[in-house]
């Protein structure tokens, strides 16, 4: 199973606001839609959640989207997965 994560701080300009936000956006978009990788609402919603968090108004409205095809645990999943990696990063 191919997974495109973000693990190395250093792939990531993280303090580049909108830059940082397209590449989190992107990863969001692979996930929602199996592009390149098996869909993963989970995964998807984690990335829309950490893009939204660094400007992305497109994030915002498309992590709506798929959370309500998602149950509250999956949701909390994302949510735990998006805190996780911004704490490790």
């Amino acid at each position: 199973m191919a997974r495109f994560e973000l693990n190395a701080p250093e792939m990531v300009a993280l303090g580049e606001g909108p830059v940082a936000a397209d590449l989190f956006y992107e990863l969001g978009m692979r996930y929602s839609v199996g592009n390149s990788v098996p869909t993963d609402l989970v995964a998807a919603h984690k990335w829309f959640n950490i893009a939204a968090l660094k400007g992305s108004q497109d994030a915002i409205r498309l992590r709506q989207e798929i959370a309500a095809s998602m149950s509250a645990a999956e949701i909390a999943a994302a949510q735990r997965a998006a805190r996780d990696w911004l704490t490790a990063h």
